[in-house]
């Protein structure tokens, strides 16, 4: 998550206990396990694209050499630049506003912004994020699909939000979603195929269709589709996930900062943060769909995990409600010893919840189509956190419980539409802002938690083990294990890292790294040897200040998860993000997204000087900063990160 909403009202005001009411510090400590069966060949599609989340349930398991870190750190850096290890080179592909491949389509982008609308819609959309590489041609050719978070207007336009219009919110509207590019390696250098029949960009005007126990709902249906079934696009794209069958899982993350209410809210509307005006899109001034007061209904359709094909174009978007509704921060997946998909998900913001669904069928061979109505069938649950470092999955199932009618909830579908509800009535614990979450070859499920400006403020959760940080500035990974397998109800849960600086003064900012510092872990992905990759999401707007005055750039570590080292493996350029990473199968080429390079800690560009931060990666004196992929490769042609 990019954008920084530290003075966003929280939504969340229920009475369940935080973490912290359940918890003792002296109890947790980092445990150890045995390591994991790889997955079998029935999990071809999800190990194509490397990972660890194809892991075959915990009980499978055998001593295999750890995953060892073998590069030397990084320094810190406030450069406008990429830094990556000694023996190691990196280049630029696929930054916003480059074509994407669609055929008959080759619009480039122009320096100025002046791009139009229609031309954005075939281009690269701005503010990259979640990423996942698909092998056409083993690790030398391949599909990328990624996210389009959200845009800045200082950049996106040659004067930003002056003369606001119709066309404006159409360009700002494509710069948004998913797209899928196709790369392959050309003599050692990787570039992006030109025209490509696998080109595609999927916006916020995209047709997507909902599917499972809430499709059809009445609190679904608009004026424009009484049907309740198909969704105008997906906005606000974050992290993501993928499939054993081969599918791309893109999470729907701050949506509801894109909706304008009135002067008075439901208390749904409330729960879910709903404000009047969102927080200056505007797109509401000349789409009426984002006009709440007129459309009431429409930001229930937004909030899902959208499933996409990526190498058929033609396959409708399928926004799946059975896993649930939410400001969703990506979607793992792991899969049973019965071959049943388990989601991990979490909810980027502060006080709310972890989430995971579990399939009710067994994952068919066969790929997407096999598996086409696979995620509409099972059971979302919620996480509770215990005091003796063990925890309970709590289902989110109509009739179950106090999940009923007499409380607000009619049917399956409102249990599901109001996730946040149901999960304050079940006495779930509140979390502070749990984005990606993954998988490692032991069976260890690990959330990264990045900050909770609120912790111990007035009339907030206090500090706590999990969080033992008043004002929590730098975060933590959390980890937990299933109970036998990873569609158990129980797990045994306890720490990873708790993020900071011990050379910081105050207390609650040191930490407890073993080897770089860092702070503010978002990004979190486990590769196909088992080491762990962190990417880190420090706000401009205190970045380089307090307790992050010494940070410098964001950053990408890795961790090396039986001992706890971590190491400092890229810089990214000034005012950036560092998120989204991926790998070819052979591990010799990562895939790396850098997100609002020369971001301002209004996180909007002044569009007269937008060269004031960043000018990367172009570095054109008459330029501006563009997102982009890195693609990072060893010197020698041997595999990252050894």
């Amino acid at each position: 998550m990019a954008k920084d909403f530290s003075l966003m009202e929280d939504s969340n005001r229920s009475s369940n206990p935080s973490i912290h009411d359940v918890s003792d510090p002296a109890r947790r400590q980092v445990l150890r396990g045995g390591l994991g069966a790889l997955a079998s060949s029935f999990l071809a599609p999800l190990s194509a694209v490397g990972g660890a989340a194809a892991l075959t349930g915990c009980a499978s398991m055998g001593m295999v050499a750890a995953a060892k870190i073998g590069f030397k750190s990084v320094a810190i850096s406030t450069a406008d630049s990429i830094t990556v290890p000694e023996g190691y080179i990196a280049h630029v592909i696929a930054p916003w506003g480059d074509p994407v491949g669609i055929v008959g389509q080759n619009n480039p982008f122009k320096d100025d912004a002046s791009n139009s609308g229609a031309e954005q819609e075939t281009q690269l959309g701005m503010h990259h994020d979640g990423i996942h590489f698909y092998a056409l041609d083993g690790s030398r050719r391949g599909l990328l699909a990624m996210n389009h978070e959200y845009v800045d207007h200082g950049l996106l336009f040659k004067d930003g939000m002056a003369n606001w219009s119709a066309e404006k919110v159409r360009k700002s509207q494509a710069a948004h979603g998913v797209s899928v590019v196709e790369v392959q390696d050309k003599g050692g250098k990787w570039e992006v195929v030109n025209p490509s029949k696998y080109a595609r960009r999927i916006t916020t005007n995209t047709r997507t269709e909902l599917s499972g126990p809430a499709a059809g709902h009445a609190l679904l249906k608009t004026s424009a589709d009484p049907s309740g079934r198909v969704v105008l696009g997906t906005l606000n794209n974050c992290a993501s996930g993928i499939t054993p069958w081969g599918t791309y899982l893109t999470s729907e993350e701050n949506f509801i900062f894109y909706f304008s209410g009135g002067d008075t809210m439901s208390p749904h509307e409330r729960r879910w943060g709903l404000r009047k005006n969102g927080i200056g899109y505007r797109w509401h001034e000349h789409d009426a769909r984002f006009d709440a007061v007129q459309n009431p209904n429409e930001p229930n359709r937004f909030g899902w995990i959208v499933e996409i094909d990526p190498q058929n174009p033609n396959a409708t978007p399928m926004k799946r409600t059975a896993m649930g509704r939410g400001a969703h921060e990506g979607a793992t997946v792991a899969v049973t010893k019965d071959k049943r998909a388990v989601v991990y998900m979490g909810e980027d913001a502060r006080f709310e919840y972890i989430y995971k669904f579990v399939s009710r069928d067994a994952i068919k061979p066969g790929g997407a189509a096999a598996n086409a109505s696979l995620l509409d069938h099972g059971t979302l649950y919620v996480a509770k956190f215990n005091a003796d470092g063990k925890g309970q999955w709590i289902a989110l199932t109509h009739g179950l419980g106090p999940l009923t009618a007499a409380n607000g909830f009619a049917d399956q579908a409102e249990v599901l539409i109001k996730s946040r509800q149901a999960s304050d009535i079940l006495g779930a614990t509140k979390m502070d802002r749990p984005e990606w979450i993954d998988v490692d070859k032991q069976g260890w499920v690990y959330a990264t938690l990045t900050n909770n400006s609120n912790r111990g403020g007035n009339n907030q959760p206090a500090v706590d083990a999990a969080n033992p940080r008043a004002n929590n500035t730098q975060g933590n990974i959390i980890r937990w294990k299933e109970d036998v397998d990873f569609h158990a109800t129980t797990f045994a849960w306890n720490h990873f890292i708790m993020a900071g600086d011990p050379s910081l003064a105050r207390a609650d900012a040191k930490g407890n790294i073993k080897g770089d510092m860092f702070s503010c872990p978002d990004g979190l992905w486990v590769d196909g040897r088992g080491l762990m990759w962190i990417q880190t999401d420090m706000s401009t707007s205190a970045m380089g200040k307090g307790d992050l005055k010494d940070f410098g750039n964001n950053v990408m570590l890795a961790a090396d998860v039986q001992t706890g080292e971590v190491r400092r493996f890229l810089v990214g350029p000034a005012g950036c993000e560092v998120t989204g990473v991926t790998e070819t199968p052979d591990g010799r080429t990562m895939f790396v997204n850098i997100q609002h390079p020369g971001e301002t800690p209004s996180e909007q560009n002044n569009p007269a000087n937008p060269r004031a931060i960043s000018n990367w990666p172009d570095q054109k004196p008459t330029g501006r900063p563009r997102s982009a992929t890195v693609v990072i490769r060893k010197k020698d042609g041997g595999i990252i990160g050894t």
